[in-house]
């Protein structure tokens, strides 16, 4: 139920009360979500993958294939989102900082799994027609740093102390 919350707070960012309500939801409860939200979008490499005729590991057994799909593409593919949404959340402390927004990294982090949920739905739904380059890469970079730089806006700025 909260994974179901979480998925229909992340639509609707960067709606202040969307930031919020994602905010109050725990750390362990995001990355389960990227976890989760990461498998569906891998599901059009593994169709292909199971459904290959030629190259390597076409003549594999399904639960060796299943092994070769986590270990050479799933976790990478996980490595590599994680270090992305952490560049994010650092380009974001940055730009927070030049804003003078009381946000910190985590939220960052956080804000920026949940903003990735678009572009990687919108990923899977065009693998599955098309075959789609490394260039989507940016495109979900660029989207997501305009989603970040809306909602570290939401929040108030820094006090000056004397």
């Amino acid at each position: 139920m909260i994974f179901l919350r979480a998925f229909i707070y992340s639509i609707k960012l960067p709606n202040k009360n969307a930031v919020f309500k994602l905010n109050r939801i725990g750390m362990d409860i995001t990355v389960v979500y990227m976890f989760i939200l990461l498998l569906v979008s891998s599901l059009p490499s593994l169709a292909n993958q199971l459904t290959a005729t030629s190259g390597s590991g076409s003549d594999m057994a399904l639960p060796l294939k299943l092994v070769y799909f986590f270990i050479f593409y799933y976790l990478p593919l996980t490595v590599m989102v994680f270090l992305l949404l952490s560049l994010l959340a650092y380009a974001g402390t940055f730009i927070a900082r030049m804003l003078k927004r009381k946000v910190r990294f985590p939220l960052l982090w956080k804000m920026s799994a949940y903003t990735s949920t678009i572009p990687l739905l919108v990923y899977t739904i065009l693998a599955f027609v098309f075959a789609i380059g490394d260039t989507y890469l940016w495109l979900f970079m660029l989207y997501s740093l305009i989603f970040i730089v809306k909602i570290i806006t939401v929040y108030p700025k820094r006090k000056i102390r004397n």
